[in-house]
């Protein structure tokens, strides 16, 4: 019999450890003017906010779903610093309006590009059950 030599290799399984996903609160504020991003934890604390004036000099192009798309890149930015993974987004449009402004949906989308994950996305619009007294008194206005 010959003296051999066994050679054992060692492997080492890694164990991955799952990925801690950090959520946060994303409110999407949408007119036909503006929009406006606002990233919360979720204790409600202001992480960071954008404005589409805060991304263009030009007032007409504050509502463009382009500049509601860079502001949400600088958003995922500030997101990817914090840790965050993930986003409960809040749609809110102006009060009484049916529709959110145009920035609302590329801002989601730009956000799901850049690699979160939405967990939902709630619509928070105001909207007014009656309203104020409506002018010309009791019998309403006499001609």
């Amino acid at each position: 019999m010959s003296d051999e030599i066994i050679e054992t290799k060692v492997v080492k399984e890694k164990k991955e450890k799952p990925k801690e996903e950090r959520f946060a609160i994303l409110n999407i504020y949408t007119t036909f003017n503006n929009t406006i991003i606002n990233l919360t934890d979720m204790a409600g604390n202001t992480l960071a906010k954008f404005s589409g004036g805060m991304s263009t000099k030009q007032s007409r192009l504050k509502a463009n779903p382009t500049i509601a798309m860079f502001v949400a890149q600088r958003i995922s930015e500030e997101a990817k610093d914090n840790g965050i993974t993930g986003f409960y987004v809040k749609i809110r449009a102006e009060t009484g309006q049916a529709n959110p402004g145009p920035g609302a949906h590329s801002a989601i989308k730009a956000l799901t590009r850049a690699g979160f994950k939405i967990v939902s996305i709630i619509d928070t619009t105001k909207m007014p059950r009656g309203g104020p007294k409506v002018k010309g008194g009791r019998r309403g206005r006499r001609v």
